[in-house]
Order: C-alpha cells, then sequence, then structure tokens
C-alpha cells in the first residue's frame, strides 16, 4: 500500500507545498546535469553546480518548477591516479536507493529503433530539500543493449551517442512532462535537450512557452552537427522534408543547437552581463540574439556557507571567523596530507586555483615565468601554499596533460599540491580551507564562473581576471583583486604573458604584504566580500529574477 502511494504521488506533478501566488505558472527545467548532493553523482561541474542551486531555491522559494534530468548509470568519472600520480578515470556504476521509479515509461525513436524505453526515477523534494527531479533512464528491461547504454555516461564520446543522449533528454524528457500533465513553460538549460523545442513545435506548444539559457561562447559548449544525419537519426522528432530541414540548417548542412535554441524560443538569457553582450555579438544575424537578457548565474547560499562563518561575518567577528578559518584548513590540510603525504601550515597563506580543466581557464598561468613564480614559492618572508583542482574532460588530452604536468610539477615541492576527485564535497572544504581563490580565463571566454561566488561566501578573496560575473562584483583592494584588463582581441600567447605578469605582480605587491603585514585590512576585505556577494550572487535572486524576466 505504501509504494502505491508514493507511485501515485511522485508520478503527477507534485511539491509538497502550494506554490507561492507569484511563482505558479508550471515550469518544467531542462539540465544534462544536476549536481545536488555529493551523494548523487549525476555532475560533472558548473552546469550542473547551477542547476543543483536553483532546484535548492525553487524550494525554498516554493515555486512550482520541476527539473528534468538523466540518470546517468556511471557518473561523469571517478577521478583516481596512475602509479605515477597522474590522472586516471574510472567507471564505477551507481546506485541510489532514494530515488523513486515513477511508473511513468515513454518510447522515443533513435537511429531507426522506434521504441526505444526511457523510464523517470525522481528526487523527491523532501530528501535534500530541492524541486522534484525527474531522471530519465534508457537502462530499462525491453531496450536492447545498445540502447540501455544511452544514458551511462555523462558526456559519453561517441558522437552517435550524444545524439542520442539529446533525443532521451528532449523528446524523452518532453513526454514525461506531457504525463505529468503538461507545462506552461519549456526551459532548456544550454542546447543539449534541443530536440524538446522540435517536438513542442509539432505538438503545438507556443513558443511563448519555450524559453533557453545558453552559457558559453565556447565552441564546444555550443554543438554543431550535420543536418541531415541528425534528421535521420531521430534529432527532431520525425523525419523533416527537404524544405523543412533546409530552414533549421546553418553554416552548410550543420544544425547549431543553440541558433535553434534561439529562434525557436521566446526569450533567452545569458548567465552574467558581460556573457550577454559577448552571446549578442556571438549570434548577431542568425536570428534570436536580440532575445537575450542578462540573468546572472548565483549559488544557493544556505546549501554552500559555512554557518559559523555567517555568525561571525553578521557580528564582524574577526576573531571568530579567523579561528574558523584555522579550523578549516586544518580540515582541507588532512585531505592534502592524506592525497599527498604533504604537511600544510594553516598559518600560511593558502591558494586554490580549482574548477573544470580547460585550456582558456588556464591552470597553469602561475608556471609561465618558472623564474618569477620560484621567486614567489621561496620567498621566507611572505610563505604561500597552493592547491589545484579540477577534472579534465576525459577526452581532452590537452587538459590532461596540464593536469598530469602541475602533479609532476608539485610532486616533490612541499608547498604545492594537487587534489584528486573534485566533487561538491572537496569543493566545499577547497573554498572554506583556502584565503585566496585563484582564476585565470581569458577574458570573455568566461561565461559566469560561480566558483568565485561560494569561494568569497566562505572567506576565500578571488583573485581574478575581469571576466564573466567579476565585473559585476568587484571593487579592487576592497572585496577582491582583479588583474588589469587586457584587450580580448589580443593574440593568446601575449595574453598569457601579460596576465602572468600582472598575476605575479598582484601576488607580490599586494595580495601576500596585505595578508601578512596587514591582517585588519584583509579581514575587512573578506568581510566586504561576503556583504557585496549576499544576497546578490545567490541563487535566491536567480530564481526570483527567471520567474520574472523569464517565464
Amino acid at each position: 500500500m505504501v509504494a502505491t502511494e508514493t507511485l501515485s504521488k511522485y508520478s503527477t506533478w507534485h511539491h509538497p507545498y502550494t506554490p507561492a501566488k507569484e511563482f505558479n505558472k508550471r515550469t518544467a527545467y531542462f539540465s544534462m546535469e544536476f549536481a545536488i548532493h555529493q551523494g548523487l553523482k549525476i555532475y560533472s561541474g558548473g552546469l550542473g553546480f547551477l542547476a543543483g542551486s536553483h532546484m535548492r531555491s525553487a524550494y525554498d522559494l516554493k515555486q512550482n518548477i520541476v527539473g528534468i534530468g538523466m540518470l546517468w548509470k556511471y557518473g561523469y568519472y571517478d577521478q583516481g591516479r596512475n602509479k605515477d600520480q597522474t590522472l586516471q578515470t574510472n567507471s564505477i556504476e551507481k546506485n541510489y536507493n532514494f530515488l523513486e521509479d515513477t511508473g511513468l515509461e515513454v518510447e522515443v525513436e533513435i537511429n531507426g529503433n522506434s521504441s526505444v524505453k526511457v523510464r523517470a526515477m525522481v528526487l523527491r523534494p523532501d530528501t535534500f530539500r530541492s524541486a522534484p527531479i525527474y531522471l530519465l533512464t534508457t537502462d530499462v528491461e525491453g531496450n536492447d543493449y545498445l540502447s540501455r547504454t544511452i544514458t551511462d555516461y555523462l558526456y559519453d564520446a561517441n558522437e552517435q551517442t550524444r545524439v542520442a543522449q539529446s533525443i532521451v533528454l528532449g523528446i524523452g524528457g518532453a513526454k514525461i512532462v506531457e504525463l505529468l500533465g503538461g507545462t506552461d513553460v519549456y526551459h532548456l538549460n544550454e542546447g543539449h535537450a534541443l530536440p524538446a523545442f522540435y517536438y513542442l513545435r509539432d505538438r503545438g506548444i507556443k513558443k511563448s512557452q519555450m524559453v533557453f539559457t545558453t552559457h558559453t561562447p565556447e565552441k564546444g559548449g555550443n554543438e554543431e552537427r550535420d543536418g541531415y544525419h541528425l534528421n535521420h537519426f531521430g534529432f527532431f522528432g520525425r523525419t523533416l522534408s527537404e524544405p523543412e530541414l533546409q530552414k533549421e540548417m546553418v553554416n552548410g548542412n550543420m544544425i547549431n543547437y543553440t541558433i535553434s535554441a534561439l529562434r525557436m524560443a521566446k526569450k533567452a538569457n545569458a548567465v552574467s552581463k558581460l556573457h550577454a553582450k559577448v552571446s549578442k555579438a556571438m549570434w548577431n544575424g542568425h536570428g534570436g540574439a536580440n532575445k537575450i537578457i542578462p540573468i546572472t548565474n548565483a549559488q544557493n547560499l544556505e546549501f554552500w556557507q559555512d554557518k559559523d562563518f555567517q555568525k561571525a561575518w553578521k557580528k564582524k567577528d574577526t576573531k571568530a571567523f579567523v579561528k574558523r578559518k584555522i579550523a578549516l584548513k586544518k580540515e582541507l590540510f588532512e585531505l592534502v596530507l592524506d592525497q599527498t603525504g604533504k604537511l600544510f601550515d594553516p598559518k600560511i597563506l593558502t591558494i586554490v586555483w580549482a574548477r573544470r580543466f580547460a585550456g582558456y581557464k588556464r591552470a597553469d598561468l602561475l608556471l609561465y615565468d618558472m623564474q618569477r613564480f620560484q621567486n614567489i614559492l621561496k620567498n621566507q618572508n611572505y610563505p604561500v601554499q597552493i592547491i589545484w583542482a579540477g577534472k579534465p574532460y576525459p577526452m581532452d588530452f590537452s587538459a590532461i596533460d596540464t593536469f598530469n604536468h602541475l602533479v609532476s610539477f608539485s610532486k616533490n615541492v612541499s608547498n604545492l599540491a594537487v587534489l584528486t576527485g573534485y566533487e561538491i564535497e572537496l569543493s566545499k572544504k577547497l573554498k572554506t580551507g583556502s584565503d585566496v581563490w585563484l582564476n585565470t580565463p581569458r577574458i570573455t571566454r568566461e561565461a559566469s564562473g560561480t566558483s568565485g561566488m561560494t569561494a568569497a561566501m566562505n572567506g576565500s578573496v578571488n583573485l581574478t581576471t575581469n571576466d564573466g560575473w567579476i565585473p559585476e562584483f568587484a571593487k579592487d583592494e576592497k572585496n577582491s583583486f582583479v588583474l588589469p584588463e587586457l584587450e580580448h582581441t589580443l593574440p593568446i600567447e601575449e595574453q598569457d604573458k601579460l596576465d602572468s605578469q600582472h598575476l605575479y605582480a598582484v601576488l607580490e605587491d599586494k595580495v601576500l604584504p596585505i595578508y601578512y603585514e596587514k591582517p585588519e585590512v584583509w579581514q575587512e576585505i573578506v568581510f566586504q566580500a561576503i556583504t557585496d556577494v549576499v544576497p546578490e550572487f545567490t541563487s535566491e535572486r536567480m530564481a526570483r529574477q527567471y520567474y520574472k524576466e523569464l517565464y
């Protein structure tokens, strides 16, 4: 009887609260990844962290929204080490006893197979205090082996599997929403679920009901594939005629997911004010660029901020704040010791660079001028400790080379460490246990960069290029340290050289002297950063803004 009640309760559009009047419009939020909890490994990085915080704040605000995502059998990957400490990618099956089978099952057509079964599991709202999230899987009895593997790996390296994943999330997700009773708004968080828009358009869903978020100016994040191949594969929910297909294609015979979503959506948003300008310039002339508004990404304060930091900040209690920071540095340094065999000192200024490894983010910028870097590492008056962490995409061999180079370089240097296992819990430890959060993307390449927000919430001061969300937040030497802004059209070699020189200078002339010689000024910067990040860069503001300006 209990099982039947549970099935009935969560196989209909259901929230454990009566939606607030201002947030009563039904919305389905499609995302390839959600980072809700360390124990639910269905995310890779920033996109998932953002979506997870959104769902948490939707719950807090009693919004009438549900998430539509994917139940990845092996997650993204588990990050380990080879014998020489270099990166090892492990695929380990995941099982979650807290997800419930809704009993909802639909079929989608993929590459001529018209009966691929898609089943929806649900993450109940009361499990992790989030809006309900329906997670789709093809690992279903009755599917053939190939079909069952579609939902194995987040961002599968096989191109055909990636297309199949988009069909499952988009069309499978849209069909699940229909079984839930439909919705007023369909929101695609990035272009992965684009097939939903094509399917819905054919079903008579109006343009006014479709909205879209673009997350990156990077080519890899704006997928583009051959239109004829996608048509044959079932991407559009039916086979388009030649004239219909020609209307959808750009750049020759290509379907650009972002351009198609912009054309079909009523409205779209970029994820920072700077990113909105960059996006409009990128997509100008393709149709839809004029719809792009800025809704800056943010993170959930309740989930990310240490409660003792919060109390000390509200009281402006420097002594309590510093005591807590020392304690959390010690916790982080236990992990450093466990992974690397190095004893770090909580009294020493600790810099962390931690995020997805990608070329434009420049994890190794500190190593650009080895002599200057060595001078900083060996300065006894202003000692420093540096930690790197992050997951390269398992097929991004350049990023893996950078990760492994840092491992090799730092292996025998006592005040450097590279950590593995960069997921939610390690991210929290690095933010609460660091003094400086280093952010080094080439300008205009980082759409938002929310890790700096949660770092600031926890007393880790941003040292950063002026990219993404930073222009909306930073007051140099007041709440952060910002490198002089370069002209982004410069050759990347020149950008890297100049930014590295500026980085060394800011460390030598500002960050380190202030930390060691003017601790009261340092603490003022820490408190000011928290004041300026809360509430403007919390996902409560963001979730409100989505309802007001996009839905």
